[in-house]
């Protein structure tokens, strides 16, 4: 399953962004001082899903504390594992962390700016920013309890591991916010279940293929976007109903066919690899491709995340692209 054929090297990320023109950094105009839109919404001749996803309104609406918490509410959150911010995002309270202790760049990108820009300060934070962050609760997880130790008698709440439901409701309930946890996941899996009904979930078979820099893998049932899949309903190819990822091969290249095909990257060296794979012959000779029924989606929110911020975007995904076409 190797590419072929060339691509251009100026098709951009999956996540479209606004890219300025190619000559500089000026944007493109017309005659009159009008804006052209470059956002990208194609990469090898395939659709992108959601190619202007506004990423600031990930986060929902704030949500209260349970009245018989029995603790006051946290107005000040340090977080020691980015993985933790999509459930604050997810119950609307991003707004209340103050720092987290991981490197730069380690809050996901979807979650948005008032996430993205949560100082982090390391995962040994000095005393300064302990100070500055001057957290009332630190939430942290068994892998990254240590950087907990510098907030010395802060109250620090440990969330076990679990899958990404069970994660959220540890964290609702840490909060004191546990009934609005079991609500806002209620509320998600309504929403699937009745999409996948009105869209007939259940009689179409998607394929689920990730890129990455020299590979080509078929997603698990158990990986993220498999999950938010199954919630709704969608049917996967019968190779596919199996709990974990396997690589494509010469042997079982016809395993990634499918009703509808969603196709993901491995970043860059991802998309590259990628690009010259869906024009390839083999590629181009799968029924989904020839009837155009190959999209992309991003991998960061597909597989890289897992939360219920996330799993609300891959559903309003599938809403928008289950019966689209490249």
């Amino acid at each position: 399953m190797r590419g072929r054929r060339g691509v251009c090297a100026a098709l951009l990320g999956v996540v479209a962004v606004a890219s300025a023109a190619c000559s500089g950094d000026e944007p493109l105009t017309t005659p009159d001082g009008s804006p052209i839109s470059t956002t990208v919404t194609r990469v090898a001749e395939v659709n992108i899903v959601s190619p202007d996803r506004d990423f600031s309104k990930t986060c929902l609406a704030p949500t209260a504390a349970d009245a018989d918490a029995g603790t006051a509410d946290a107005a000040r959150i340090v977080v020691t594992d980015p993985s933790l911010l999509d459930a604050l995002c997810a119950l609307g309270i991003g707004d209340k962390v103050t720092a987290v202790t991981a490197a730069p760049g380690s809050a996901p990108a979807y979650l948005g700016p008032q996430l993205t820009s949560v100082p982090a300060i390391g995962t040994t934070p000095d005393a300064a920013a302990v100070s500055k962050a001057d957290a009332d609760l630190v939430l942290t997880t068994p892998e990254t309890v240590a950087s907990s130790k510098p907030f010395g008698g802060v109250r620090s709440v440990t969330i076990p591991a679990g899958d990404w439901q069970e994660q959220f409701q540890a964290v609702a309930d840490a909060l004191g916010r546990g009934e609005a946890g079991q609500q806002r996941l209620a509320e998600f899996r309504t929403e699937a279940a009745k999409t996948g009904k009105r869209m007939d979930a259940a009689h179409s078979q998607v394929s689920l293929v990730r890129f990455g820099e020299d590979s080509e893998t078929i997603a698990g049932m158990n990986t993220f976007a498999g999950q938010i899949l199954g919630e709704i309903g969608v049917q996967r190819p019968g190779p596919q109903r199996v709990p974990d990822s396997f690589p494509v091969t010469s042997a079982n290249f016809r395993d990634a066919e499918g009703d509808l095909i969603y196709v993901s990257f491995e970043g860059e060296k991802g998309q590259k690899h990628g690009e010259e794979v869906l024009l390839s012959d083999e590629w181009l000779g799968l029924g989904a491709s020839m009837w155009k029924r190959v999209l992309a989606v991003d991998d960061a929110v597909w597989y890289d995340s897992s939360g219920l911020a996330a799993a609300w975007l891959v559903l309003n995904d599938v809403k928008g692209s289950l019966d689209g076409n490249s």
